[in-house]
């Protein structure tokens, strides 16, 4: 392989570990269930002749399909942010990060590359997007009535998707959406900083 043509795919296998560390980070169950099944049928990922090719496999899958029918069921029941703030959103916290490594990882070990850079960036890929996520969702759910905030699952799991595919298919896709969630973030934090600040002042 020349070198221009490999370091121009390790670009594009780095992104792509990064989108779909992202996209786990938003919503874990679906965009991990959505990259196995591409990767399955080796639609612009494979994983089957690495050590990560049991993220296409079909009880990998089945397990997702189970996970994503008991977060619904959870959401619905609890509501998304009793869910985000109990113990079984640290349980999702800490699927979403897993998925990230791996899923970051398997992207690297698809063309050859030294997969375990992708553990280290699929966890911070990841957790932003689950901070960020958070943080934005809490602030919307604060200004809708009850039956509006209850389809926002529904309006994160769209976005994550459609990452997820653009991730595999345009892969530095990705690279913008890690700079909008960036500064997503940083605007959040200013906010929060500015509020509290008010209240110091009032008091």
């Amino acid at each position: 392989m020349r070198p221009r043509y490999r370091t121009v795919k390790l670009f594009l296998d780095i992104c792509l570990g990064i989108g779909l560390a992202l996209a786990v980070g938003l919503r874990p169950f679906m965009p991990a269930l959505l990259a196995g099944v591409l990767a399955s049928a080796n639609a612009g990922i494979d994983f089957s002749h690495t050590d990560f090719s049991f993220l296409e496999s079909p009880v990998f899958l089945v397990i997702l399909v189970v996970a994503v029918v008991l977060l619904v069921l959870a959401e619905r029941r609890l509501g998304p942010e009793r869910v985000d703030s109990g113990p079984l959103g640290g349980a999702v916290l800490a699927v979403a990060l897993a998925l990230g490594a791996l899923l970051f990882a398997g992207a690297l070990a698809d063309d050859g590359y030294e997969w375990w850079p992708g553990l280290i960036g699929g966890v911070a890929c990841a957790a932003l997007a689950v901070i960020t996520a958070r943080l934005f969702l809490r602030r919307i759910r604060a200004r809708l009535d009850s039956e509006t905030a209850v389809a926002l699952p529904a309006y994160a799991e769209a976005a994550a998707l459609a990452l997820a595919a653009l991730s595999v298919f345009v892969p530095p896709v990705s690279l913008v959406f890690l700079a909008f969630l960036v500064w997503l973030l940083i605007g959040q934090r200013r906010r929060e900083g500015e509020k509290y600040a008010g209240l110091r002042i009032l008091r």
